[in-house]
C-alpha cells in the first residue's frame, strides 16, 4: 500500500484535465457539439461540458456525468481515463 503523504500535488488535477480532453476527443469524433451533449446529460446550458472539457476554474467532470456521457456517446467510461 502506498502512503498518501506522498501522493503527487497535482495528480488530481492532471487527472481531470486529462478525462476533460477525452470527453472532447470522443464527443468531437461522434460530431456531436458542447451544447447537445449538455442537453442530453441533463444541463440546460452548455457551461457544464465547455467548462469540464478544459478544466477552467478546476471545473470537472463528476462521475454521474461520466456515467452519463459513456451512455449517450455509447462508449466505456473506461475511455475517458486512458492516456
Amino acid at each position: 500500500m502506498k502512503n498518501i503523504e506522498n501522493f503527487p500535488e497535482n495528480f488530481i488535477e492532471e487527472n481531470y484535465k486529462k478525462i476533460g480532453r477525452n470527453v472532447a476527443a470522443i464527443r468531437k469524433a461522434e460530431g456531436i457539439s458542447q451544447l447537445k451533449l449538455a442537453l442530453a446529460i441533463g444541463h440546460s446550458s452548455v457551461s457544464i461540458v465547455s467548462c469540464a472539457e478544459i478544466c477552467h476554474n478546476n471545473t470537472h467532470f463528476n462521475i454521474e456525468h461520466l456515467i452519463k456521457i459513456a451512455y449517450v456517446l455509447d462508449v466505456d467510461i473506461c475511455e475517458f481515463f486512458k492516456d
